[in-house]
């Protein structure tokens, strides 16, 4: 599901968009924080960040960078 929604790496999708797909956000296979302490938790190779804008739930989705192993 993650993926159908971010084809070019990254994303930011509302959250209503994801939960009406049935995403669940407890659901995760690992974590990356940031330099900035922003943690990213991931399915796999695909990762989401809660993020509130505007008053809406929103979430920044990336992919699995080799970079992040460090």
């Amino acid at each position: 599901m993650l993926k159908n929604f971010n084809k070019a790496g990254k994303a930011i999708v509302r959250l209503d968009e994801l939960v009406a797909e049935g995403f669940n956000p407890n659901y995760f296979t690992h974590y990356w924080k940031t330099a900035k302490e922003d943690v990213y938790l991931f399915v796999y190779e695909y990762g989401f960040l809660k993020r509130k804008e505007n008053n809406i739930e929103k979430y920044v989705l990336i992919k699995w960078q080799d970079y992040m192993e460090k």
